[in-house]
This record gives structure tokens, sequence and C-alpha cells, in this order.
């Protein structure tokens, strides 16, 4: 059976929604720093460099409610919250990591 039959009318392809789920430049910046382990909130916007603290938080939401990020608050004063990446967010890091050797193959930019 081919499988293009399946795709939702509007899609062109199974990786036109994919790329759509990981748009913007900080998502995948965010699976990227995750992938070692969790942060806090303050290391992640310093390593990320360039993003405000109210994009990260929004970025870190949406994430959060896509399955992506998961948030542990520690309910301590002052507040420390990590950020970790679920399952489904690791599930990623094959992909970024494809896309990584592919730019050091092409040197891109």
């Amino acid at each position: 059976m081919d499988h293009r039959a399946d795709i939702i009318e509007g899609w062109h392809c199974p990786a036109e929604r994919a790329l759509d789920f990981l748009s913007g430049k900080w998502r995948p910046m965010v699976i990227y720093w995750l992938m070692d382990g969790p942060l806090r909130f303050n290391e992640l916007q310093r390593r990320l460099g360039g993003i405000t603290h109210r994009t990260l938080s929004r970025t870190l939401k949406e994430m959060e409610a896509d399955g992506l990020v998961a948030r542990k608050d520690y309910g301590e004063i002052p507040p420390r919250v990590d950020y970790a990446l679920t399952t489904k967010g690791a599930s990623l890091q094959p992909v970024l990591e494809a896309l990584e050797n592919w730019e050091s193959t092409n040197r891109l930019g």
C-alpha cells in the first residue's frame, strides 16, 4: 500500500509535519542542549545565547505541552526548577545528530 495515500490533506509529506513540529530556531536548540542532561532555566538561557527570557519560557511551556520536555520544580526558596527531555524528546537525538553530521560534511555558512 502506498503510504502517501495516508497523508492528511494539506500536508505534502510526513517530513513536513515533523519539520512543522520542530519549527523555529529554538526547539531544536533546546533539545540539543538538554541531550546531555537536565538544566536549570538560567543555564539553558546562557547556553542558547540570544534568546529572551520570555521566548525561552514560552518555548519550554509549548515543548512541555507537546511532551518533549519535563519540568521538575523542587519547591525550594529560592525557586529551583530543572528542565529535561522526556522519552519523546530524547527520541529526537538521532535526528539532530544526523543534521549535525550532515552540516559537518557539507559545511554550510
